[in-house]
């Protein structure tokens, strides 16, 4: 009988929520706050952990920051309770290592079905974790093989989130307690200066790492990330990433070269943006999204004009007339917010 900790300020929906879980065969303990919520995790180890999130003593990030800092219960999974809907609130949670996120009132085979699957995701995934420990491979006799195994395992084992067009995955400060790997769509990287100006950092697409800061979980994200068209991510925790990394030696090497070229890439254009001219600029920067979205270079891209003047490190009014002068030079061709390249020799001859 698997055993649930119900955390529930609310006494009639923690008497009935119990009620509905013992009824269908769970074991369920229940606490009236965080702070003893966190006392019973630690003291029964439950097998999943529901969690309501506005609460008197400890709150429910505060629960599960708790729960996640403790080897004993770091992959119980976590199931936030709240009649919050915003979606900052549910990204919070998400952020901070959630498993799911129920709003109330909620059915109750949505309850159900969500503590269900959650369970069969965890031992299927603890299976995983017990079969790969016992695989050997070309270093340390376990683990997995190269990063393309990396990978696969991202998207077979990762928790699957999506993003609309200009939505944050995560901001400047934000817990990094998770790595993602994109399955679908673009992410730009950016910060905000001094000046409040926008400076994009990178350009991520599909098959690329996203959230690597340090191996700390108490170092936050360095920069913020936003969908620039719809994006598919599955992520994983930085302690689960360790884990893998240390029974493969092979894995962690590929994955410091990927790191290492991105650094490489990121200071190229910084140097671009310091000493290019306003037309080189946004010449490659056009060439740079054509070639992160994939594109073919007569097929239009859709890109916003402050996103294409940020990655150059120009303002938007600079990069307004360097378009202007482009397309009476027939290099591009501008239909609304498409842009379209007409001449992709002679945007690489600008200097």
């Amino acid at each position: 009988m698997k055993t649930v900790l119900l955390v529930e300020d609310d006494l009639a929906l923690r008497e009935n929520t119990a009620e509905l879980l013992e009824l269908s065969n769970y074991k369920v303990i229940t606490a009236p706050n965080g702070k003893i919520g966190m006392e019973m995790a630690m003291q029964h180890i439950p097998d999943i952990i529901v969690c309501d999130i506005m609460m008197p003593e400890v709150d429910g990030y505060g629960v599960l920051e708790a729960v996640a800092s403790h080897e004993q219960t770091m992959y119980i999974p976590f199931i936030f309770l709240s009649a919050k809907t915003e979606h900052k609130e549910i990204r919070k949670g998400m952020n901070l290592g959630a498993d799911d996120y129920l709003t109330k009132p909620f059915d109750e085979d949505e309850l159900l079905s969500a503590i269900e699957s959650r369970l069969a995701k965890s031992e299927i995934l603890s299976k995983t974790m017990l079969d790969a420990s016992k695989k050997k491979n070309d270093d340390t006799g376990d683990g997995l093989r190269n990063l393309n195994e990396l990978k696969n395992f991202f998207d077979d084992n990762g928790t699957v989130l999506n993003f609309k067009k200009g939505e944050s995955i995560y901001r400047e400060g934000d817990h990094s307690n998770n790595v993602y790997l994109i399955l679908d769509g673009v992410v730009k990287s950016h910060k905000i200066d001094e000046s409040g100006k926008e400076l994009i950092t990178a350009l991520h697409k599909a098959d690329d790492f996203l959230g690597f800061t340090s191996f700390m979980d108490t170092v936050p994200y360095q920069e913020s990330a936003t969908a620039v068209e719809h994006v598919e991510l599955a992520g994983i925790s930085k302690q689960h990433l360790k884990e893998i990394l240390v029974k493969s030696h092979s894995v962690s090497l590929e994955l410091l070269n990927v790191l290492t070229n991105n650094i490489s890439e990121i200071k190229e254009q910084l140097l671009q943006m310091a000493y290019s001219s306003v037309r080189k600029k946004t010449a490659q920067t056009i060439i740079q999204f054509v070639q992160v979205l994939n594109k073919k270079p007569n097929d239009p891209i859709k890109i916003s004009r402050y996103d294409l003047a940020s990655v150059a490190g120009i303002a938007t009014e600079s990069l307004i007339r360097t378009l202007s002068s482009f397309k009476k030079d027939n290099l591009i061709e501008i239909e609304g917010r498409n842009i379209k390249i007409i001449d992709i020799q002679g945007l690489q001859a600008i200097d």
